[in-house]
């Protein structure tokens, strides 16, 4: 039994398709789809990429199924150093420089980070953490957040923020395989599942600081139509003083 016809309908149910609606999203019969699934069709490479184009497949998982198929990757995975990149780059370091003097941080599919702007540094540097030997490249934030004596013992709202972040991880995982190992590890330390207080529209991350405490929400940047497996794994993580008193210490540090 050929590889494919595990991935495929492992992708569409996952999706929470049926083969006829993948069908009519391809412009393909029923039945020649279910032949594909179960081996007794070989799909060409225009084909598959079509499904998978269909399925909105993590761009890894893509490539795994054209290998699978006897294929070569269709979509590369190059270094952010790469001068392909070099547009990329500017791009994000744009993005981090005009949120500053608020906190930013570039992070790739596994939570490592990958860049961080001065308004980064201030935070860590008011919450009594050694912002150069934190913020270097590799730093793992789930990690940070999520183990015992990390950042996640300076949250006021530690059950509440942690459960919100397993839960994200976990929708995550789906789309970035590299995820599931450190959840894995890290399930012992997460707490149960802590209902959201419906009181702010966003859920506020509280921190203890030399400021005093500090209010942070999130939001996230994306590259729209990635082709490059390392640009798909990419995402800003801008945060947003939640109060007044926030905004002044982020400013004046």
């Amino acid at each position: 039994m050929s590889p494919v016809t595990a991935l495929l309908p492992e992708l569409r149910r996952e999706r929470r398709l049926s083969q006829l609606e993948l069908s009519l999203r391809v412009g393909v019969s029923q039945r020649h789809l279910s032949c594909i699934e179960t081996g007794r069709a070989r799909p060409s490479r225009e084909m598959l990429i079509a499904l998978l184009d269909a399925l909105e497949a993590p761009l890894p998982r893509r490539n795994e199924v054209l290998l699978a198929a006897g294929y070569a990757p269709h979509y590369p995975r190059r270094s952010l150093d790469d001068p392909d990149l070099a547009e990329v780059r500017q791009a994000l370091h744009h993005l981090l420089e005009a949120h500053d003097p608020a906190p930013a941080l570039v992070l790739d599919g596994g939570w490592n980070l990958v860049m961080s702007n001065r308004g980064a540094h201030r935070l860590m540097t008011l919450l009594g953490v050694d912002a150069d030997a934190a913020l270097r490249p590799g730093f793992n934030l789930l990690r940070a957040c999520l183990e015992p004596g990390g950042l996640r013992a300076l949250c006021e709202n530690e059950d509440e923020v942690c459960a919100a972040l397993w839960s994200r991880a976990n929708h995550e995982a789906a789309h970035f395989p590299e995820l599931k190992p450190l959840l894995e590890d890290l399930r012992p330390h997460v707490p149960t599942r802590v209902p959201q207080q419906a009181h702010t529209p966003l859920l506020h991350t509280r921190l203890r600081s030399s400021a005093g405490p500090l209010s942070l929400f999130s939001a996230f940047t994306s590259f729209g139509s990635p082709l490059d497996v390392t640009l798909a794994s990419l995402r800003v993580e801008h945060f947003f003083p939640a109060d007044a008193a926030t905004r002044r210490a982020l400013a004046d540090s």
